[in-house]
Formats: structure tokens, sequence, C-alpha cells
């Protein structure tokens, strides 16, 4: 146990500065990779932080197009409600769209009910076979004030350990419990955001990192070039200049003198009793050449990140109808249903894992599936017209045409115990009065 343990922990650790960086990149705290020292001593004290979240935008608008309906096959709604994951669910693609791969933990709770709680990959950590790609440990790790706990997780059991202090990586770790496993399997799942085989989990904004950089590089020169040069600057010649005491850091005077113009930098009217005086202006920077790279810039981000024009505030015409709003977002409600089918099959796996706390069943012998909202953007009256009609010539039955228009299987249940009740009430059926 203690060369798999430490296999974990050193796992775990493994991505801690790669998850650092994604993490600054989605807060947009990340640091500049392009400033001059030129344009940093131009600004001196005035220079604050420039920085473009776009990477949260791709993150999210991924993540708000995933959205789980319900499952076929098992009755697992009642619990994935309690466990609040019709909340929590979010929560867990976001943190795999951005790290690479988040995870859920299914356990019981006091009262023997299924438990689903989601990680983050800053805490946990798995480790897969070869042959089957199926988990056969796992390992969560966390702080308290005083102490690092630890819980392993394999087919047969689980084991609590605890470390006497903070900070604790592979050293110190000893056993405080162990638990059997009856569900035969370990109750770990990992949302793995990728689309090859062998690859670990990538984040979406692996790729848009780079041209973040250089996006906020741009904008830093434009608005230093604002700063420094935006406004028009004054000229005179023929003035003589006024001397004033030279001052120390401290401001306290040196006994020098330097030269300094006779006419304040915020006066409206420049005068001069030297008849051989003259004044002028010189042009003002141009900005228009800042614009064009940013286009160039969000133009190539667009293209890495599936983003529409209107999501990046590219300057275009907004779309002028639903179906050339459907037809702008194509790409991206693309990519949305490729994540939902990398993350189907774990929260497939999630579904027999209650099954299997709450029922004993074992989880490697259920069958189901889950049930994804459209990814794609339409208003509720296109969307109404388009199953209306495919139920009317009967396509569809109701209750699929309900869970096309986005309404849950809890939802779809009250709708059609409504329906009755209304249907009974027309033909003025009292069903107390049938009753003994």
């Amino acid at each position: 146990m203690t060369d798999l343990l430490t296999t974990l922990l050193q796992k775990l650790d493994e991505p801690a500065a790669r998850f650092a960086e994604l993490e600054r990149y989605y807060n947009g705290t990340q640091p500049l990779a392009f400033l001059a020292p030129e344009a940093k001593e131009a600004l001196g004290d005035r220079f604050g932080r420039m920085a473009t979240n776009l990477p949260r935008l791709a993150v999210t608008s991924l993540s708000e197009r995933l959205r789980v309906t319900g499952f076929q096959g098992i009755e697992v709604w009642d619990d994935w409600l309690r466990n609040d994951l019709d909340q929590e669910a979010g929560i867990a693609h976001r943190e795999a769209l951005l790290l690479g791969a988040s995870y859920v933990i299914v356990w019981a709770d006091a009262f023997g009910r299924p438990k689903v709680t989601v990680e983050s990959a800053k805490q946990v950590t798995v480790l897969t076979d070869p042959g089957t790609h199926r988990i056969t440990a796992a390992l969560k790790r966390w702080e308290t004030d005083k102490t690092t706990e630890a819980v392993m997780y394999g087919p047969q059991e689980i084991v609590r350990l605890s470390a006497p202090q903070t900070g604790a990586t592979t050293q110190g770790f000893k056993v405080v419990e162990t638990i059997p496993n009856p569900l035969g399997v370990v109750p770990v799942v990992r949302l793995r955001n990728a689309d090859r085989i062998l690859d670990d989990g990538v984040s979406e904004i692996d790729d848009l990192m780079p041209l973040i950089d250089a996006l906020n590089k741009v904008l830093v020169d434009m608005m230093t070039t604002s700063e420094y040069v935006g406004r028009p600057r004054r000229w005179a010649t023929g003035i003589e200049l006024e001397e004033a005491d030279a001052l120390d850091d401290d401001g306290e005077p040196t006994g020098e003198t330097i030269a300094v113009n006779p006419i304040p930098e915020g006066n409206r009217a420049m005068i001069s009793e030297n008849d051989a005086a003259k004044f002028g202006q010189l042009e003002a920077a141009q900005l228009g050449g800042y614009e064009t790279a940013v286009k160039v810039i969000l133009g190539q981000i667009m293209a890495v990140s599936a983003l529409p024009a209107h999501y990046v505030g590219v300057f275009t015409d907004n779309p002028a109808s639903a179906d050339a709003l459907r037809a702008a977002e194509a790409s991206l409600t693309a990519r949305a249903q490729a994540r939902q089918q990398s993350f189907g099959r774990a929260w497939e796996d999630v579904a027999r894992l209650v099954l299997g706390v709450r029922d004993g069943a074992d989880p490697l012998r259920v069958d189901c599936r889950v049930t994804w909202a459209d990814a794609a953007t339409r208003s509720i009256a296109q969307e109404a017209d388009a199953i209306t009609k495919l139920y009317s010539i009967g396509l569809l039955p109701q209750s699929f045409a309900l869970r096309k228009l986005g309404y849950t299987d809890d939802e779809i249940t009250e709708i059609r115990t409504a329906k009755r009740a209304e249907a009974l009430d027309a033909t003025a059926v009292d069903l107390s009065k049938l009753v003994g």
C-alpha cells in the first residue's frame, strides 16, 4: 500500500504548477508576457493591470451548453436532485474544461443514501488500467488547520489517512481507518476533457494562452501610446525658461536649480511678452493601427476557441434572426456536443454507482444513458414550433417532445398528471365517489 500511496501522491502533485498557471489565465491575473522597459518607464506608477479575460469566456460559453436533463434505463433523478447535481454538475464541467479533468466521488451518507460530491483535480487523482481504461485506484487529499487528510479508494477497500502537519506531500501519513468497499469498483469517476485516447486531459485555454498574451500586449501598447503621445503635444520657441529649486526624493531642496517650463501644462492659454515667441502643436499619435492588430488576433482566438464574433466583441452586425444566430454559433455548438459525448460516459458511471449504493446493484451490470439539453441556441417559440409540428404528425411521442423542449423527467411526470386531472375534470368524474 505504501508504494501505491506514494505513486498517487506524486501524481497529484505533478501538475500543480500547470494548474496554477491555468487558474491565473482564467482569473485574468497572469503577468504580461510582453512589456518593453521603455513603455513601463513612460507610464511610471500609473501602470495598472491589463488583461482581457477571454479564457474565462471560452470555458463558460461551453459549460453553459452542457446541461444534464435526465437518465434513460434507470431511476436516479431524485438522487441527482437531492445531491444538488443540477447545479454541481456545471461546476464539474467548468473544472474539467479549465484543468483538463474533474472528479465525482459516490459513497453513502449517514442514512445510507447515495452521497455524490464534485471534486477538483487539485485534490483528486486516479490510476487507470491501460487495457480497460477503468480506474484502479484513486486518492483525495486536503488540508485542515493543523493536519493533512487523505482517502485512498480501491475496488476492495477504502483507507483513511492523516498526517499531523499541513503541507504533507508523500511523507508522514498514517492509516486512521480502513473500510470495506462493497461496490467492487473504485467509487470515483473522472470527467476527462480530451479528444484523444492517451490524453490525460487538456484545458480549453491551452491554445488560447499565447494568443491572449499577444492581445494583452497590443492593448498595453495602445494604452501606453494613448497616455504618452495620444494627446497633441504643444511646443513654443522664443520663451525664456524659469528656474526652480531641485528637490530630492523626500521633497527637500538640494541647493541646485533646474530649468522649468514657464507655462504650466494645464493652462488653456499660452501668453508671452516676447514678440519673437512662436507656438504650435504636434500631431497626436494615431491609434487605428492597434484596432487592426486587435482584430487580427481576435480572429485567431475565434478560430481556436470556436467563439463567435458577437461573443468576443468584434464590431460586426449582430445576427439578425434566430437562424443567423444558430449559424454564427454552429462551431461552438458542435464543440459543446463533442464535450457532451466526452462527459456523458462519466455521468453514466456516476448513475451506475448511485444505483449500486442505493440498491446494491453491481455497477458493471447496469445499463443507462444520460440525456442532455440541446447545445444549440434556439428561441422558445422556434423550438416549440418545430417540436409541435413533429408531434402533431405523429413522429414524436408526447414524453419525448416534452424532453426535447428541455423539461426534466419530474416536470414531464407532473405535466402528464396535471393533464389527466384536467381530462377527468372535463368529463365531470369525481374520483372520491368511485372509491368503495
